[in-house]
């Protein structure tokens, strides 16, 4: 077996994962988005795991701990979001201000705390 191809695979699905991420505004794409990397990780642990030929099959190992982990953080992620949407009614990502600092620094350069008031 090449170990290219599967290698690939997850480089492309690790790919999509950012850029779902980065560019998706809803909380739900944004937590498919982190699972599709996840599944890009698992997808190369077992992979060199079955081309270094380990005897211990750590690879599948570790496999299993991510799962776990992200099962726990699909559970969590949509409690939060449902959780959200209750009360805002909303669950736009960008729309989440409530709990930011407000003496923060703006990230918009010449922007002040009342302009970003008023924004909300």
């Amino acid at each position: 077996m090449h170990v290219v191809y599967p290698v690939v695979l997850a480089a492309l699905l690790f790919s999509v994962g950012v850029y779902g991420v980065l560019a998706r505004r809803n909380a739900i794409l944004v937590l498919m988005s982190v699972e599709l990397m996840l599944n890009a990780v698992n997808l190369n642990l077992v992979t060199f795991d079955a081309w270094l030929k380990d005897t211990l099959a750590s690879g599948q190992a570790l496999t299993l701990f991510v799962i776990a982990i992200a099962a726990a953080e699909v559970g969590l992620g949509l409690a939060i979001v449902l959780l959200v949407f209750r009360n805002r009614s909303s669950i736009a990502v960008d729309q989440l201000r409530d709990l930011a600092d407000r003496d923060a620094p703006s990230a918009v350069p010449g922007e002040t705390v009342a302009e970003r008031e008023a924004a909300r």
